[in-house]
């Protein structure tokens, strides 16, 4: 039985059987007996660098055992092991060679929090969004056929993650081709707990086992010339199954299903997936783990310790933050659907993260939480606009971009009225490039019948919500992770023109046209140079009666945006006045070219050139340049 721990460690443990393990091959070489006490390091030794760093915290405790069995089955990483969305990975970072550097995880030049092929051999396919394990290891296991190479490849793949369309295709693909390729089924939810039990371990060891497996394969070739017999076996088969476990399922989609399992037990754990290498063709293998395994506080409260900030010292004096954006767009939903009946809330399982439990509560009948189905989210908020009701589809930007056709097809090619709240717009800090919300502007600017509003502070946030919701057709709102400067929030509810910007600065120098959150950057840049500043709070429509007036003028016009400069609000200034004509001296500041790893906020903002410092550097380049 595992340790149970009650409290993060300030001091790093001792490991000495996790310090003897510097890769696989060093865990192959311990005894089954021993794996128990190792697991019990890595979790002591993990609680301990989460406390340091912070960063993703119960999905890596609920699978240090299948991590340590997989490792220790598999020759890894000439096997490949395909890890769906990576939160679970610091166990496998610790025990491919990356022990002492997991002090360093999510913080600028240290290890990435997800799986990354540029950082390890052991890192196969690199993740950040759900659902990709079975596509991107049945594409290996193909390869690796077609290349005349034996080795297996498997993808551990959570609950919830199955819930993706892109899941189900990879399953069904994957049954057509038939190849040798183990599913992994992680399931922490406990939804099927009354599996978990000395019956269905007790078919689950059958199933596995390799004298079940040679009379069910012999029991094939037979059966092929007797088709009445061998469709009564067959229904018999999962029937039998059906009574302890939901294989039907899965056997139905082409694949050998075995399980539930305790995710939790090292030996049993080992010996089946020594048996299931005898297995050809698709296996699902279905464990269940305890999100949070091992650490009390994590097992009674798996959402709230889905991840952690570091352990700060208590003398440690900070100005109180003003409320999250996330917690604006909650109090507005709220407040909105007070007054609106026909406002409906949908989340791609993004409920907390996007502020959403307070509405949830209050409004239980009006929140639609469609699991990770980012199309489906966006569908259905079509579908609901069809009938006249208002949806309102909170979603992160880096995961918006998944339903991108059907924000164009469904959406906006009919012109429905579908709010869009695009959370985490901009860089993300320690989540790093799988997360950032770089291209929204982009890949939204570019779709007739959008609006996209950029506010550039909380009060902005509330009230261009509200007036992108009054908006008779698609709408956008982007705003940032975390806290933004403490404005005062108006209680009201107004109801602002759009495309419409404000002159928030008169200056002499150069022009800055501000796009959402860098607002304070740019008036730090602003008060330095004497220029003008516009706060722009739309990137479309532009508020282009504000543009005219300063066409043709001979003065620098700078744009300011957190998202890719290709495509992006500055794009849109440049377009506007060559269609225009106009003689115009223009500098896009943006997102680069390039992806941008993971940091802190403000050390990636230095990074991209984007923190004030860096605003007026560039600012005063562009003016010593001739002709400025």
């Amino acid at each position: 039985m595992a340790t149970v721990f009650h409290q993060l460690p300030t001091q790093r443990p001792a490991t000495p059987l996790l310090d003897s393990v510097d890769s696989p091959a060093d865990l192959r070489r311990l005894g089954v007996a021993q794996l128990a006490e190792l697991a019990d390091q890595l979790r002591h030794y993990l609680l301990y660098c989460i406390g340091q760093t912070g960063g993703h915290f119960g999905a890596g405790l609920g699978v240090t055992e299948l991590t340590i069995a997989l490792h220790y089955v598999y020759n890894t990483p000439e096997d490949r092991l395909v890890w769906d969305v990576g939160h679970q990975t610091y166990p496998h970072k610790v025990l491919t060679g990356r022990r002492a550097e997991l002090l360093t995880i999510r913080q600028q030049g240290g290890l990435s929090g997800f799986p990354k092929r540029s950082e390890s051999d052991y890192d196969t396919f690199g993740v950040g969004h759900s659902s990709t394990s079975i596509s991107a290891a049945l594409g290996m296991a193909m390869a690796a056929k077609l290349r005349g190479e034996s080795r297996r490849t498997v993808a551990v793949m959570g609950d919830g993650a199955m819930t993706a369309g892109m899941a189900f295709e990879a399953i069904n693909h994957a049954a057509h081709v038939d190849d040798d390729l183990l599913v992994v089924l992680n399931d922490n939810k406990m939804s099927i707990s009354e599996n978990v039990g000395g019956l269905s371990t007790y078919f689950a060891k059958i199933w596995a086992s390799g004298f079940y497996n040679s009379i069910r394969e012999g029991g094939k070739r037979v059966l092929k010339r007797m088709p009445y017999t061998k469709e009564l076996v067959r229904r018999t088969e999962e029937y039998m199954k059906s009574f302890v476990a939901p294989a039907t399922i899965f056997e139905e989609l082409g694949f050998y299903y075995i399980g539930p399992l305790d995710g939790h037990d090292l030996p049993l754990l080992i010996d089946t997936l020594e048996k299931i290498k005898a297995i050809k063709g698709p296996v699902m293998l279905h464990v269940i783990t305890e999100k949070g395994k091992g650490f009390a506080p994590a097992e009674q409260d798996p959402v709230g310790y889905h991840a952690l900030n570091k352990l700060e010292p208590s003398s440690t004096n900070q100005a109180p933050a003003g409320p999250k954006y996330q917690k604006i767009f909650g109090d507005w939903l709220c407040d909105r659907a007070a007054l609106d009946a026909e406002l409906i809330a949908i989340t791609p399982a993004m409920g907390e993260g996007s502020g959403m439990m307070e509405f949830a509560a209050k409004f239980p009948a009006r929140y639609v939480d469609v699991a990770i189905a980012e199309q489906h989210a966006v569908t259905l908020a079509a579908g609901m606009a069809c009938e006249g009701v208002k949806p309102v589809v909170a979603i992160y930007s880096t995961f918006l971009q998944r339903g991108y056709d059907q924000l164009i097809h469904d959406v906006a090619l009919q012109n429905l009225d579908v709010t869009f709240a695009i959370d985490r717009a901009g860089l993300v800090g320690e989540d790093g490039a799988t997360h950032a919300g770089a291209y929204d502007i982009s890949y939204l600017r570019c779709i007739p019948n959008m609006v996209i509003a950029t506010p550039a502070e909380e009060n902005e946030a509330r009230q261009l919500l509200n007036s992108c919701y009054l908006h008779p057709g698609p709408a956008a709102v982007r705003y940032p992770r975390g806290s933004g400067p403490n404005v005062a929030v108006q209680a009201e509810l107004a109801e602002w023109p759009i495309g419409k910007g404000r002159l928030l600065r008169s200056g002499a120098g150069p022009v800055i046209f501000n796009f959402g959150a860098l607002l304070g950057n740019a008036r730090h840049a602003a008060e330095q140079l004497d220029a003008e500043l516009v706060d722009m709070r739309f990137a479309k429509p532009l508020d282009t009666a504000l543009l005219d007036q300063y066409a043709n003028t001979g003065r620098l016009l700078v744009s300011v945006e957190e998202n890719s400069v290709a495509g992006g609000a500055g794009a849109a200034v440049a377009e506007y006045y060559a269609s225009q004509a106009a003689t115009v001296d223009l500098l896009l500041l943006g997102l680069p070219d390039s992806y941008v790893d993971h940091a802190s906020t403000a050390a990636q903002h230095r990074a991209v050139g984007l923190d004030s410092d860096s605003l007026v550097a560039a600012i005063r380049a562009r003016m010593a340049t001739p002709n400025n």
